[in-house]
């Protein structure tokens, strides 16, 4: 089976053109990036050793056993969260996390914090699974 010189040029084109507008869009994202702070990227890291998504949320995705942390920092401060980290609670296991582990999690949900909000009471659960603010 051959394909005809017409059909060649065609795919040739669309193939070229897929690459030069993915190349382009990529080039020219709508944002610059943002240098994150290391030590909420460091609380981040801790955050996924501990799997602690199993039982908190962030922005309304997580287990349900903890509450949604997204705006904990705001609302309660770091001292309320750094005794929770500090000896666990009936529910909560306690870590033996050190001090430093325990302010870059702070920093962490800081830096989740400024950049959401989220009740999940407020949320919508819609017929098929999603959920709407």
């Amino acid at each position: 089976m051959t394909i005809s010189l017409t059909k060649k040029v065609v795919i040739t084109m669309l193939i070229l053109s897929f690459l030069l507008y993915s190349a382009y869009l990529y080039l020219n994202l709508p944002f610059a990036a943002v240098p994150g702070d290391p030590l909420a990227d460091r609380g981040k890291m801790l955050w996924q050793r501990h799997n602690c998504t199993a039982c908190h949320q962030v922005y309304g995705l997580g287990g349900y056993l903890g509450p949604d942390l997204t705006n904990v920092y705001s609302k309660k401060g770091p001292v309320y969260i750094n005794a929770f980290l500090a000896h666990g609670t009936s529910v909560m296991p306690d870590f033996k996390l050190t001090g430093p582990e325990m302010e870059a999690i702070t920093a962490y949900l800081k830096s989740v914090d400024a950049t959401g909000s989220a009740d999940p009471k407020t949320f919508k659960i819609n017929g098929n699974g999603t959920i709407e603010q």
